[in-house]
C-alpha cells in the first residue's frame, strides 16, 4: 500500500510539532554522547523565523523535517530529523535530495552539514550520498564532522 507524502514549509504554528519531532528523533543519541544533542535544545520559534524548515508529512502526520540556512556560497543543512516511527523508510534521504534541489534553486554550489562523529550511521549515510569529510573539530561537546557536497545548478 502506497503512502501519501507531502512537503510543506514550516510556519510559526508548527514550532511545537517541530520541537517535539526533533526531541523524539534525537533521543536515541543521548546514551551514545552522554547529553542531549544540540538540536534537542534549539529555539525553534527563532529557527522558523530565520531559517527554512520544510516538513515532510506521511499520510497526513508529521514524519520528518529538514532545517536549512542559505549562505552566500552554500546551503547549510542545520538539522534533519525523522520520527522514530518513520525511520528506515528513506525519508532522510528524500529530505537530503530535497536540499540539493533547494540549493540548486538558490544557485548555491555546495551543501554543507555537520554531525557528531559518534553518530557513525549518519556519517556513513552522508558519505554514501556523496558528501565528503572536510574536517573534524573537537570541542567540549565532542568531535564534530564537517561535510560538504557539490551541487549541480
Amino acid at each position: 500500500m502506497s503512502q501519501a507524502l507531502s512537503l510543506l514549509p514550516a510556519t510559526p504554528a508548527d514550532v511545537d510539532a517541530i520541537r517535539s519531532l526533533t526531541r523524539e528523533a534525537y533521543a536515541k543519541w543521548i546514551p551514545i554522547i552522554g547529553r542531549e544533542p544540540k538540536p534537542m535544545q534549539a529555539d525553534y520559534a527563532e529557527a522558523v523565523a530565520k531559517h527554512r524548515i520544510d516538513l515532510l508529512y506521511l499520510d497526513g502526520h508529521l514524519a520528518a523535517l529538514i532545517e536549512m540556512i542559505p549562505g552566500i556560497d552554500h546551503l547549510l543543512i542545520e538539522n534533519v530529523a525523522v520520527s522514530p516511527a518513520s525511520q528506515g523508510k528513506g525519508l532522510g534521504r528524500r529530505l537530503l535530495a530535497h536540499a540539493e534541489k533547494v540549493a540548486a534553486s538558490l544557485r548555491c554550489p555546495e551543501l554543507r552539514l555537520y554531525t557528531n562523529k559518534l553518530f557513525a550511521g549518519n556519517v556513513a549515510l552522508y558519505l554514501k550520498l556523496g558528501y565528503r569529510i572536510d574536517r573534524e573539530q573537537a570541542s567540549n561537546l565532542g568531535i564534530a564532522v564537517y561535510m560538504s557536497k557539490s551541487v549541480q545548478a
